[in-house]
C-alpha cells in the first residue's frame, strides 16, 4: 500500500516508485493507494485553500484511474487507527509512505508506525519532499546551519537530480475495499482553481518560456509575472523540487532561482533541528518585544487583514491573497514588515492568518519567512530593516499597475500616483481608506522598543 502525504503525483516520487517495486516482485503485483483527508483541518481553511487541496487529490485520483483510497480522518476517528483497519481487511503486509520533517508531520508518522507495528505491519519511509532531506546539510563540526548562505554552499554540493520513474503498467492498482467519497468544498472560492501534477508540468515548461531567463531581474516585480508560480505545485508535492532543479543551469538567473529552492529546504532544515520555532520565537530575546494589544490592536489587524491600512501596496497584498490565495513574494515580506514594524502586532498574528488563506502554504516557510522579516529568525542583523511600504511599491510596482489591479478605488489614478493617492487632489475620490498610521512615526517606535529590550537582556 501507498499512503500519499504531501506528495501528490505520480511521477519522480521516490516512494511510489519503491511501493511499485516492492508490489511487483509479489504474486498478485496488487497495490492499493490511499490519502487522508482530515476533516477537522480541512474545515479550518478557506474557501480557495479548501478548493486548492480538492483540486489536487481529485487530479491525483484520476491519474490513479479512479483508484485512489480515501480515509475520512478526525479527532475521533484517527488516521492511525484507521489505516491498520484498512490494512487488515485488505491483507496489507507493507505501507510506503514520503517522510515528513514538519513537527505535526512527523508526530502523525510515529504514531501510525506504532499502531502498525503493533499488528505486526511494516511502514516503510522512503524519500522526502526537498532535493537534500532536513538534517543532512551540516557544519564541518557537525552542527546544523543558523544562516543561509553557508547552507546554501553545502547543500547544492548534496543535490542530486536523479528521476524516479513510476511505471504504473508493473502493478495491479486496487481501490481499498470501504474507500470513502472526496467531500465537495464547503466553502465558496472566488476564483476556480486548477491544481496537479500535469498542470504543475505545464507551470514549469510556461516558466521556461517565459520568465526563468530574467528571473534575476524581474522576481521582484509585482506588477510582472516574473515568478515561478510553482508554490503550491510544490506545497502539495504535485511537483518536486529535484524535477525543477534538472531544468537549471549555470546562468545568473537560473542560479538565483536555485538559491530561492534552497531557500525553502533550509527553512525546512531550521525547523527540523528546532520544532518550536513552528509558532514560537528562533531567537526567544524578541519574545520580549512590546505589542500592541487591545481594542485598537485588533481593530488595525482587521484592517491590514481585509487590505483597508490606507497603505496602497500593503492593500493591494493582502487582496490579492483574500482573491487568490496566493500574494507575490516581495509583497509578502511588505505586509509582514508593515504589521509587525508598523502596527507592532505580533508575527504570529499575521502567520496564522497566511496558514488559512495561501494555498502555497508550507509550515516551514511560513513560520520562518514571517520570523525573517519580523526580525527574530534567521538573519544576522534582523530587526533594522523595516520595509517603507510607500518606497517599496514605487520599487516594485513602478507604474502602479499591480495596486490599480487589487485596488478599484484608485484605479482612476494613472500610473506610479497610484501609490500616493494622498497627494492627488481627487485621490480619495473613489472611497480608498486614509492611512491608519504614519510610516515614519511607528519606524521611530518599532526602534525603541528595540532599544526597550536591549536594556533588559
Amino acid at each position: 500500500m501507498f499512503w500519499f502525504r504531501k506528495d501528490l503525483r505520480i511521477q519522480d516520487n521516490e516512494g511510489l516508485t519503491a511501493a511499485i517495486k516492492q508490489a511487483s516482485a509479489t504474486e498478485g503485483k496488487k497495490l492499493y493507494a490511499i490519502y487522508d483527508f482530515n476533516t477537522d483541518l480541512v474545515s479550518q481553511l478557506e474557501g480557495i485553500r479548501e478548493h486548492s487541496l480538492y483540486e489536487s487529490i481529485r487530479s491525483l485520483d484520476i491519474s490513479l484511474n479512479g483508484n485512489l483510497g480515501l480515509i475520512h480522518s478526525n479527532k475521533t476517528k484517527t488516521f492511525p487507527k484507521q489505516i491498520v483497519d484498512v490494512a487488515i481487511q485488505n491483507e496489507v503486509s507493507i505501507i510506503f509512505a514520503m517522510e515528513s520533517f514538519d513537527p505535526e508531520g512527523r508526530k502523525l508518522q510515529e504514531e501510525v508506525r506504532s499502531a502498525l507495528m503493533a499488528k505486526g505491519i511494516e511502514l516503510r519511509l522512503v524519500g522526502s519532499a526537498y532535493a537534500v532531506l532536513p538534517g543532512v546539510v551540516s557544519k564541518p563540526d557537525g552542527g546544523n546551519y543558523r544562516v543561509y548562505s553557508p547552507f546554501y554552499r553545502a547543500w547544492v554540493q548534496l543535490v542530486r537530480d536523479k528521476a524516479f520513474t513510476a511505471d504504473l503498467n508493473l502493478v495491479k492498482l486496487i481501490k481499498i475495499s470501504n474507500s470513502q467519497d472526496l467531500p465537495k468544498p464547503q466553502k465558496q472560492s472566488p476564483i476556480k482553481v486548477i491544481a496537479g501534477e500535469a498542470f504543475a508540468l505545464r507551470t514549469l515548461a510556461r516558466f521556461k518560456e517565459r520568465g526563468l531567463d530574467s528571473y534575476d531581474e524581474d522576481r521582484n516585480r509585482a506588477d510582472l509575472s516574473g515568478t515561478s508560480h510553482l508554490s503550491h505545485a510544490l506545497a502539495h508535492g504535485e511537483i518536486h523540487p529535484r524535477t525543477i532543479l534538472r531544468e537549471l543551469g549555470d546562468s545568473p538567473a537560473h542560479e538565483v532561482f536555485r538559491k530561492e529552492i534552497a531557500w525553502r529546504e533550509f527553512y525546512a532544515d531550521v525547523l527540523f533541528h528546532y520544532p518550536n520555532t513552528l509558532m514560537d520565537y528562533y531567537e526567544p530575546k524578541y519574545k520580549k518585544l512590546r505589542y500592541d494589544t487591545g481594542a485598537k490592536a485588533q481593530t488595525r489587524f482587521e484592517a491590514w487583514c481585509k487590505g483597508e491600512t490606507g497603505f496602497p501596496m500593503v492593500d493591494a497584498g493582502m487582496r490579492q491573497l483574500l482573491a487568490e490565495g496566493w500574494m507575490h513574494n516581495r509583497v509578502r515580506m511588505i505586509v509582514a514588515s508593515f504589521l509587525v514594524k508598523d502596527l507592532h502586532l505580533e508575527w504570529t498574528l499575521g502567520a496564522e492568518h497566511f496558514e488559512k488563506h495561501l494555498s502555497d502554504f508550507d509550515p516551514a516557510s511560513n513560520s520562518h519567512g514571517w520570523q525573517w522579516t519580523a526580525g527574530c529568525g534567521t538573519d544576522a542583523s534582523p530587526y533594522y530593516r523595516i520595509f517603507n511600504p510607500i518606497l517599496q511599491g514605487l520599487k516594485f510596482d513602478p507604474n502602479g499597475d499591480y495596486v490599480r489591479k487589487y485596488i478599484p478605488e484608485l484605479s482612476h489614478l494613472g500610473g506610479a500616483s497610484a501609490h500616493e493617492p494622498w497627494e492627488i487632489f481627487d485621490g480619495y475620490a473613489n472611497g480608498y481608506p486614509i492611512q491608519i498610521v504614519d510610516h515614519s512615526t511607528e519606524r521611530n517606535g518599532s526602534l525603541a522598543r528595540l532599544e526597550e529590550i536591549k536594556q533588559k537582556v
